[in-house]
């Protein structure tokens, strides 16, 4: 068994294209018109073949019951790439308990985006601040092994 990739409906498959190469920089790997897979695994149908798929179930959009998660290395500049678009957030940016600062939007069709802060970036920004590598490792709940191993890279 291979995990290959996560689908998700979409309303307006040209729309929701241009939405994941703009904001989030993904590119089109295929492009067979009701399904068009991009960068990282992630695949988008349309609505109208993805009913078909389903035997006509109804499709719920907005369920707030998952997200595609990405990580960006420099989040105070991913932060002002949102400013230039017409962006519904589901919250703006915040920094979790941990310290990963994130922020979770809703892509055209209300399918919540986060793009958190990369972990690395996090330990680097703690270290930079001063904080020892035990510091860091209790004040992200990780194993000191973990810190250790973010500096190094």
């Amino acid at each position: 068994m291979n995990y290959m990739s996560t689908l998700i409906a979409v309303k307006d498959m040209e729309k929701s294209k241009r939405f994941y190469k703009e904001v989030l920089g993904l590119q089109v790997v295929a492009d067979f018109g009701a399904n068009v897979t991009l960068e990282g695994g992630i695949a988008l149908q349309t609505l109208e073949s993805w009913q078909e798929f389903i035997h006509h179930r109804p499709v719920t959009f907005s369920n707030h019951a998952s997200e595609l998660y990405f990580e960006e290395s420099d989040m105070d500049g991913f932060v002002a790439h949102l400013e230039k678009f017409a962006i519904v957030y589901v919250h703006p940016l915040f920094t979790h308990r941990w310290g990963q600062r994130v922020v979770r939007f809703y892509d055209p069709d209300h399918h919540i985006i986060e793009v958190g802060e990369d972990m690395v970036m996090v330990v680097k920004r703690f270290a930079q601040s001063g904080m020892t590598q035990a510091q860091i490792a209790a004040r992200m709940d990780v194993p000191l092994d973990y810190v250790q191993d973010c500096l190094q890279q």
